[in-house]
């Protein structure tokens, strides 16, 4: 009777939160020193928070790459190599001006630091919207509820009716998508040609979507995450993160901080490509801890993925041998995001579910 009555008290302050439609940064907002209860995490998620400085997620220059016809080999390898043993890396000179991603960043703050009411007719779970603004994705299915509020933009393949994107970010964010298709498709090329046999035109991602982090203050940062352990379903992710930092990457049982550097993107390997190269390439664990500082933390990450909901996936058929047989099973791409959509952030990898 205790549990349940537990249970109705957790989910009628969820409902609270979420019929609010202010998200996170109208906590802060109004001045509350403890966080509610439904975003505090197990002391076995967060106990494990201490920074390690160790710098060893490679930075990898793209400088006049974009020009040639056949890449530099040492390039091709450092990505592969970069993709196999880290799942992570950062680019620098990707041929994106720092004013543009400059101007993005400041302009989904200027979205988030709305006021809730002028926000809110972005607040929505429906996820077959191509605007959307909310806080966790996986609210009411989450154990834990993390410290963060997301716009997220459909930007691909085809874009939404301009007017459905706020005005306060609009053209930054058009601006961004043109640019961030020719890094997509470079990067694409790039792990192509470092997986032995595979042509660097193999593999096309056609679908874009959007999110913009917002991290507020947080009172209480040991208590809770900006978001969750978890791996990105998708095939690549490109994040740009603000100077503040939190994106912390496991590698060899350790959480390594992933250190902004003036003018890069952080690039990480999904689950889907992981798949498809049978292994070859990883997705690894990832979080953002909570914001300790006054100003808040915005990030933005396109998700670049495979389009067509019909097509079947599964390891490339030039990548399997009679010694290097499939992991996976195949499926559709409509298989996989149904999987994606009604799993937790927190949960288990989307990969786990199609070995064979």
């Amino acid at each position: 009777m205790a549990h349940e009555e537990e249970e109705y008290g957790r989910l009628k302050a969820l409902k609270e939160f979420d019929d609010s439609k202010g998200g996170v940064k109208a906590l802060v907002d109004s001045g509350l020193t403890n966080i509610p209860s439904f975003f505090v995490h197990s002391s076995e998620n967060v106990s494990s928070t201490i920074r390690s400085y160790e710098d060893i997620i490679p930075t990898i220059d793209l400088i006049n790459i974009s020009s040639c016809f056949d890449r530099p080999k040492d390039v091709v390898d450092k990505v592969a190599k970069a993709a196999r043993e880290f799942g992570f890396f950062q680019v620098i000179n990707h041929g994106i001006n720092v004013d543009i991603t400059d101007s993005l960043i400041k302009a989904i703050r200027g979205f988030h630091e709305q006021a809730a009411e002028i926000k809110s007719r972005y607040y929505t779970r429906d996820m077959s919207r191509d605007v959307v603004f909310l806080s966790n994705v996986d609210l009411f299915h989450c154990k834990a509820a993390s410290w963060r509020d997301t716009l997220r933009v459909k930007l691909g393949p085809t874009l939404p009716e301009l007017d459905e994107i706020p005005e306060i970010c609009r053209s930054e964010i058009l601006e961004w998508n043109e640019k961030i298709k020719r890094l997509g498709d470079l990067l694409m090329e790039l792990l192509c040609e470092g997986l032995q046999g595979v042509s660097k035109g193999r593999l096309e991602c056609l679908e874009k979507t959007m999110v913009g982090h917002h991290y507020p203050y947080c009172p209480e940062p040991s208590r809770t995450l900006g978001i969750p352990s978890h791996t990105d379903p998708r095939m690549i992710t490109i994040l740009m993160q603000d100077h503040i930092g939190g994106l912390q990457v496991k590698h060899d049982g350790k959480w390594l901080d992933v250190k902004p550097i003036p003018g890069a993107l952080v690039i990480n390997i999904g689950d889907m490509l992981q798949i498809i190269s049978n292994d070859m390439y990883k997705s690894v664990e990832h979080r953002v801890v909570a914001n300790p500082f006054h100003e808040p933390r915005t990030s933005i990450a396109m998700f670049l993925g495979i389009e067509e909901e019909d097509r079947i996936c599964g390891p490339l058929p030039e990548l399997l041998s009679q010694d290097k047989p499939a992991i996976y099973r195949q499926f559709s791409v409509r298989e996989f995001l149904t999987r994606f959509y009604s799993q937790k952030l927190d949960g288990m990898s989307l990969r786990n579910y199609f070995k064979l």
